[in-house]
């Protein structure tokens, strides 16, 4: 169903013109038009508000983010300094004890 054509829209003025007569007619137009225009205030008004509660709920967020993201780079040039410094030792695993942690208690 799409917008009213040239013809809806005559019979919809001769039908309103009957109801209410030719008197009442531009009156009952204006009180139409200003129920639109506040109508369209409120919509807008909505809108905006709900938009700017968006933008509050969304800025902590992206602190957190900022956050998450500060301390994610700075393990990752921690450990790109231990794996480069030739002083630390790394730790190796003998093959005696990774196989005495294998078998189960009691044997």
């Amino acid at each position: 169903m799409g917008p009213l054509g040239f013809t809806e829209l005559v019979v919809i003025f001769f039908i309103a013109l009957i109801v209410f007569g030719p008197e009442k007619l531009p009156d009952l137009a204006k009180t139409a038009a200003k129920g639109l225009r506040e109508f369209r205030k409120a919509t807008d008004g909505l809108k905006s508000n709900w938009e700017e509660h968006l933008r509050d709920a969304e800025t902590p967020v992206n602190e957190i983010k900022k956050t998450f993201e500060e301390a994610k780079s700075d393990v990752v040039e921690a450990s790109e300094k231990l794996l480069e410094d030739p002083t630390v030792e790394k730790p190796e695993e003998s093959p005696a004890a990774t196989s005495e942690e294998k078998k189960p208690d009691g044997n």
